[in-house]
């Protein structure tokens, strides 16, 4: 009965957060003002907030904490599910170079306006994860899928969209620009909305049960590719079905908030401390973890430095660099 009652235990540690993200911020609101706003959406008998409250909490500061709770749990799941694939531990969702090609898109938009009619940045940074991935595959058409090869040409393919992505910003030579490219690049929740939210939602739901279902896959990978085929599993296969999982979530939660690093790094070394190496209980207990430190560091980026706002992926790098050292020492990496 351990895993359940830790289960509910994170998902109520969860709530919990999420409840202390929404009330915290420059204007501090209560848990009774929550309660009337949720209620009131709910078509309770409550008295309703003024519409400036009522606005502030619905329509900025709950989607805010739900897509936090959507884009940890995203990154999460899919560091552990890469760091199966890869059989490396260093693995993160960054390491395809989507992240890369998602900030060469975004960037092409704000700068160059290129799609700014049509896509948004949001958009921009979608297409650009995609070529990215598209890219990556392409090169590995022919020279296989083992792990080296992924490492190294995902590695390539990131730096030359971080190559790309200097040159723009550079060649626009503007400051204002130039500062609101590098607070997209850091990372950040500022412009969630609820729109964003469904998809992220549904993206998200629908990419955790994939990989779900490849458990046992993962559970094969996690001991080296040959370990995996003797089981009977495709490895092929298998490993570019988890690549392009990996790599659309990865798209969709970079093209709403940015870069955000370390998240699918340290989570899931975490909660193989508490739950195992199977995946079966990896994956939801990553999810659930990686949401969590999200909204909680999302939180704390927001009034750390009041009124002025830090961007949530300089939090997730100061907090998760350290918390990686001392795993590392722990497993005897250091």
């Amino acid at each position: 009965m351990l895993r359940p009652a830790l289960f509910l235990g994170g998902v109520a540690l969860l709530v919990f957060s999420m409840a202390v993200s929404v009330r915290i911020g420059i204007s501090d609101i209560g848990y009774a003002d929550l309660g009337r706003v949720l209620g009131s959406r709910l078509g309770l008998a409550v008295e309703p907030l003024p519409p400036l409250v009522d606005s502030l909490i619905w329509d900025l500061r709950i989607p805010r904490v739900l897509l936090a709770a959507f884009v940890g749990a995203t990154l999460a799941s899919c560091g552990a599910v890469l760091q199966a694939v890869t059989g490396n531990a260093l693995a993160d969702p960054y390491l395809l170079g989507v992240s890369s090609g998602a900030s060469s898109g975004a960037v092409s938009v704000v700068v160059l306006g290129i799609g700014a009619g049509s896509l948004g940045v949001t958009g921009g940074a979608f297409a650009g994860a995609l070529v990215s991935f598209g890219l990556l595959m392409f090169l590995l058409r022919r020279s296989g899928l083992d792990s080296v090869r992924i490492l190294l040409t995902g590695v390539a393919v990131g730096q030359l969209f971080m190559a790309l992505t200097s040159l723009i910003v550079m060649a626009s030579g503007d400051a204002e620009t130039t500062r609101a490219v590098a607070h997209w690049l850091l990372g950040s929740m500022a412009s969630a909305r609820w729109d964003g939210v469904a998809i992220c939602a549904t993206v998200t739901a629908a990419g955790l049960f994939v990989l779900w279902s490849c458990s046992t896959a993962l559970d094969g990978f996690a001991f080296g590719q040959d370990t995996a085929a003797s089981l009977g599993i495709n490895v092929r296969t298998m490993q570019n079905v988890l690549l392009v999982a990996t790599a659309l979530l990865t798209a969709v939660a970079v093209a709403f908030v940015g870069a955000i690093g370390f998240v699918g790094l340290i989570v899931p070394h975490c909660v193989r401390f508490l739950v195992g190496p199977l995946h079966r209980s990896l994956l939801p207990f990553s999810a659930l973890g990686g949401a969590v430190f999200l909204v909680v560091t999302d939180a704390v980026a927001r009034v750390a430095f009041a009124p002025q706002e830090v961007p949530a992926g300089v939090f997730t790098a100061l907090i998760g660099a350290p918390v990686f050292a001392v795993i590392l020492r722990k497993r005897g990496g250091l």
